[in-house]
């Protein structure tokens, strides 16, 4: 038997009022996510990729239709799954270990400095642990945010652009460092960006969303294994098509 998806989102809209108009953000949304997957929603700024994470991590509600999680309808946010946000949110007065730890409050004194030292490990802060955020770089700072949302052991992460704000070399780095974590802890990863060679390289599938109001306009499946070759003539075909289905082929 097929198992049941992790993620349905099952005839989603969201109107927002305004001025006494109304705005339709969202319109039919119909996806349906795998344990284990992970989905890169693509599409251009302000089309309404970040208000559709935010309907299914529970923070927003929608105007019709369901989201459900382990074939449970999602009413409100769960700490079993967890966003990371472009805009950085470890506590500058806390340490590494400290931001790491912030949500293992329930866990023995023990336990909670194994699972600590496991995470700064992972994503490769060893040494780092009583430095303050200030005292890191930006891949660094994402690093520790990513560290301090896996720690808590969700089943799944939401990411909202969260590469969007680093340079370019820190964020190959960290599409690398994504990935390698990703091996490793089997989480389910939905994935919000609007910059395509990065669902080419970290996606199994690609959702490309139309402009607002923002429907479905076509699921890409990147069918390449890690690593991926970025100067392939596959990934060079697939980037080519999302570029085509956003809007943009021979126009760059």
């Amino acid at each position: 038997m097929t198992p049941p998806p992790k993620v349905s989102i099952r005839g989603l809209s969201m109107r927002f009022p305004t001025d006494g108009s109304v705005i339709e953000v969202l319109s039919s949304i119909d996806l349906e996510v795998k344990d284990g997957e992970l989905v890169c929603i693509l599409g251009p700024s302000g089309c309404g990729k970040s208000t559709l994470l935010n309907i299914v991590g529970g923070f927003l509600k929608a105007t019709s239709g369901a989201v459900l999680i382990d074939e449970q309808e999602v009413a409100g946010p769960d700490p079993r799954r967890i966003f990371v946000f472009q805009e950085r949110g470890v506590f500058p007065w806390l340490t590494v270990e400290g931001n790491v730890g912030f949500g293992l409050f329930r866990l023995g004194a023990a336990e909670r400095a194994e699972r600590i030292a496991y995470y700064v490990k992972l994503v490769g802060l060893s040494g780092f642990e009583n430095a303050y955020p200030q005292e890191l770089s930006g891949g660094m700072k994402q690093r520790l945010e990513v560290a301090r949302a896996l720690a808590v052991n969700p089943d799944v992460l939401f990411l909202d652009e969260p590469f969007g704000a680093l340079d370019s070399i820190t964020r190959l780095v960290m599409r690398s460092e994504l990935l390698r974590i990703r091996r490793a802890e089997k989480k389910t990863i939905l994935f919000v960006t609007h910059d395509i060679d990065e669902s080419v390289q970290l996606a199994d599938r690609v959702v490309v969303m139309s402009t607002r109001p923002a429907t479905i306009r076509r699921i890409v499946e990147i069918d390449m294994s890690h690593p991926r070759d970025l100067s392939s003539p596959r990934y060079i075909a697939l980037r080519d098509l999302l570029l085509g289905e956003i809007g943009l082929a021979h126009k760059i």
